[in-house]
């Protein structure tokens, strides 16, 4: 098991980037790697939704939120054949917006295990860059 760390600055309050960042639906919007999510349109989050992502290289994991304490924690599972991950984003105020503090891990068996410890030692430089990029697309919105 690969676990990774990072923390983002975003100059949006709390309630805002937690609202975009725990709906499974903005994703495609701001995660490089993804192409689409299939969850109902009408469903708003909650604790135990599922659904599935597509990447962009064709991976198309299944996801359920397994925790959601608005406004300060939201934690997702997902797996995909040999490979599990969990990703957990707490949230906190800032004097110009929030942090956004990142953790998870990837877990491979058997074949996977090589492929998902490097997936685990870049996932931290990814995500912080995908919330970064979160955070330009929420203050274009806001301003």
């Amino acid at each position: 098991m690969t676990g990774f760390h990072a923390s983002v600055d975003l100059p949006v309050p709390v309630e805002v980037a937690y609202a975009y960042l725990s709906d499974p639906r903005n994703r495609p919007e701001w995660q490089s790697s993804l192409r689409s999510v299939t969850v109902p349109a009408d469903e708003e989050p909650r604790l135990g939704q599922r659904w599935q992502e597509t990447t962009s290289v064709g991976v198309r994991p299944q996801m359920e939120i397994t925790e959601m304490d608005p406004p300060l924690v939201w934690a997702e599972r997902g797996w995909w054949r040999g490979v599990s991950a969990t990703l957990t984003l707490g949230f906190a105020r800032t004097p110009r917006g929030c942090r956004v503090d990142i953790s998870g891990d990837v877990d491979g068996r058997g074949a996977w295990a090589v492929p998902a410890t490097v997936a685990g030692r870049l996932a931290g430089i990814a995500v912080a860059a995908d919330v970064r990029k979160a955070g330009k697309i929420l203050a274009r919105r806001t301003t």
